[in-house]
């Protein structure tokens, strides 16, 4: 290829880097329930609008819902107590708690804008203040704008190794430090979450130490042979309990 060809090649490549981080830098925003700057490229009517048009592709996945009305109520009971009696309520986001009928997988999960989700597997296990933990650490993904400002951070990278390719043969580098950050950031959004799910556990009148209970369920759960925290998304269930004790001396003074 000729010298030239080069030349341009690596200026496009600078021009799509600079491009990537000027988006990244107009995108910055601070959460207004939590204070944390954040990269975010959607509103909040964006987010419910994604969450709601999700929804049903996510419990089809999962079984569909549970057909107990009466076990529903409980986890809209428990979801509804929590949300009123936090900073949740002061969000525009729609809160709406699903049981799903999935009853061999220990998960919980939120779309953007409020959607929960509970497996009946993880259900069957708790007590109601320790459903009110997961859904808290829910509620807290939600207010956190954690799958928001994922998305973002993720276009980011996309484009800085379109950039790197473009200009060279650096794509696979940035693609991996990218892959990377996005775990690290992962862990970090369930360590806030862990910590909003105390606060509003105790605002809504539940024992906060009844989350540590809840992390040695999922710690079971997930057996011997679990990954490794430096390749996973969330933190080790070890680690998170010790976040959770820092938290409730913070929220409750004991």
């Amino acid at each position: 290829m000729r010298r030239g060809s080069w030349k341009i090649r690596i200026l496009i490549g600078l021009a799509i880097v600079a491009f990537a981080f000027f988006k990244r830098c107009n995108n910055k925003e601070e959460n207004p329930y939590t204070g944390r700057v954040q990269n975010i490229n959607m509103t909040p009517d964006q987010e419910i609008a994604i969450g709601l048009q999700s929804a049903p592709e996510m419990a089809q996945q999962h079984g569909g819902l549970y057909p107990d009305e009466r076990m529903q109520s409980l986890v809209d009971a428990v979801g509804k107590k929590l949300v009123n009696n936090s900073i949740a309520r002061e969000t525009p986001y729609e809160y709406d708690f699903h049981l799903l009928a999935d009853d061999s997988a220990i998960n919980a999960f939120a779309l953007p804008g409020g959607q929960c989700f509970i497996t009946y597997a993880l259900f069957s296990q708790l007590t109601e203040a320790q459903l009110a933990g997961v859904l808290g650490h829910e509620i807290g993904h939600v207010i956190g704008r954690h799958s928001a400002e994922r998305i973002a951070e993720s276009n980011f990278w996309q484009t800085l190794t379109m950039g790197a390719s473009v200009g060279g043969d650096m794509g696979g580098l940035v693609s991996g430090i990218g892959q990377n950050t996005l775990l690290k950031n992962g862990r970090g959004d369930e360590l806030e979450s862990d910590e909003l799910g105390v606060l509003f556990m105790i605002q809504a009148g539940y024992d906060p130490y009844e989350m540590i209970k809840v992390m040695e369920i999922l710690k079971t759960a997930a057996g011997p042979n679990r990954v490794p925290e430096f390749q996973s998304t969330h933190p080790d269930p070890e680690n998170r309990i010790e976040m959770i004790k820092e938290a409730i001396e913070k929220y409750s003074g004991r």
